[in-house]
């Protein structure tokens, strides 16, 4: 199997740093998956570490230091991104943050995009990218 380009939300770095939880267990299954390369971006960055640094979570600060290190293409947040992103938001409902991640991961034609949100949630009404989500309730993991 050819790799696959995948997003990864910072819901799920979070889990996997974390916990020890079957969503926790589903990330790290994610993460250390041999076919997935990873797309990532500053935001989900500026989302994740600098709360771990600054509360001195050393083991979660590191967590997330390796996974951006091993970041295979890290996505630019041009205009015409927020641009999309503010279209895709009025569209479907959905959150500033959440908007501007899955535009950027089509962006750069990001086969997947794992998150921990319910398939309730609008993060999964979108048409850009395949949405997966790692709760045990999944119906598509």
């Amino acid at each position: 199997m050819a790799s696959q380009l995948v997003f990864i939300d910072s819901s799920v770095l979070i889990a996997a740093a974390r916990g020890v939880d079957p969503i926790s267990q589903r990330a790290l299954s994610i993460l250390s998956h041999p076919d997935f390369r990873f797309a990532s971006s500053q935001l989900v960055r500026l989302e994740v570490l600098p709360k771990a640094l600054y509360t001195n979570r050393t083991v979660e600060a590191d967590f997330y230091q390796a996974f951006f290190a091993a970041v295979y293409r890290w996505i630019s947040l041009t205009t015409a991104v927020f641009d999309a992103a503010y279209t895709e938001a009025i569209r479907y409902g959905l959150s500033a943050i959440d908007s501007i991640h899955l535009v950027s991961a089509a962006s750069i034609q990001a086969e997947l995009f794992f998150t921990v949100e319910r398939e309730s949630k609008p993060l999964h009404r979108t048409q850009l990218i395949q949405m997966i989500s790692i709760t045990p309730e999944s119906t598509n993991i």
